[in-house]
């Protein structure tokens, strides 16, 4: 029988509000990682694995089997661990197959000749509605398009994993002004969601701290999120929501790592090629976006 209320390890990086998670069932050593950050110095450009190497720990000590590394979405704000977390485990990397259309908005903008514009660099590229398994975990992904067009949610038993899509309810929901967004694609994937049931537990990408609130938390509930989301909860329209997230949308700079994480998670996480003498080089576009 598939596990009907996994467990769930959270790990929250300070330095970008990022939330990655080990998923797996008490009864079997099969897991996931969702979410993965590599830690990266803007202003020095070096990397390192602290926060991935957290989440190994965690799968060490509870003698796990990594199954699969699930991405929700090719990140803006953080660059993802998964080639890493794939050369410690051998677990695959999986994404929702409409990166396709965010390499094909992103390898201009980066004259990146390297990246296929198929989603190669991933191992599986997952349909909407499509179900897999890791173990006793049944894993369900739902399309959650709107703050990206590649945007998935992964349902494990009576746990949600939807990304940027959503946030706590005191603080709303994504953002949807980079290429490819768009807030009644968002609205209409959120109301898809909200038909889950009261108990699903709701676990996002980001927490930031609104007025009134000291703590980050990073796990809500569907009844939660459709009762008292500050901009889908209760009464909310499409209409209403869509004209303010536009027009939130136009008052946000954009996140201080967006260049180099979103040429980096659009080839699975793995930098660019090294040049002839084994140099790695990020691009910064100017005026791009």
């Amino acid at each position: 029988m598939p596990c009907a209320s996994p467990r769930v390890h959270a790990h929250f990086h300070d330095e970008t509000h990022t939330i990655s998670y080990v998923v797996w069932s008490e009864g079997a050593p099969e897991a996931v990682i969702i979410d993965s950050v590599l830690d990266y110095d803007h202003s020095s450009g070096r990397t390192s694995t602290h926060a991935a190497d957290a989440l190994l720990e965690v799968v060490h000590q509870h003698q796990l089997k990594v199954a699969w590394i699930l991405e929700t979405h090719a990140h803006a704000d953080h660059l993802s661990a998964a080639p890493y977390l794939k050369r410690m485990t051998g677990a695959p990397i999986g994404i929702g197959e409409h990166i396709q259309d965010v390499q094909t908005v992103f390898k201009p903008i980066f004259a990146a000749e390297d990246v296929s514009g198929t989603g190669a660099e991933f191992d599986r590229l997952w349909k909407d509605g499509e179900t897999f398994a890791a173990g006793d975990l049944e894993i369900e992904v739902i399309h959650t398009p709107g703050h990206t067009p590649a945007c998935v949610s992964y349902k494990i038993g009576d746990a949600l994993f939807v990304g940027d899509t959503l946030f706590m309810p005191d603080y709303g929901t994504a953002r949807c002004d980079f290429p490819g967004g768009n807030a009644r694609t968002l609205y209409a994937s959120i109301q898809r969601l909200l038909t889950l049931p009261d108990e699903t537990r709701v676990f996002l990408c980001h927490d930031y701290l609104p007025e009134g609130r000291a703590e980050y938390v990073w796990q809500t509930t569907i009844k939660a999120e459709r009762e008292h989301n500050i901009h889908v909860g209760g009464d909310a329209t499409e209409d209403e929501f869509v004209a303010m997230r536009e027009g939130r949308d136009q008052t946000l700079s954009m996140p201080r790592l967006l260049l180099p994480s979103v040429q980096v998670n659009i080839r699975a996480g793995q930098l660019p090629p090294e040049d002839d003498k084994g140099r790695v080089f990020l691009k910064l576009p100017v005026d791009a976006l």
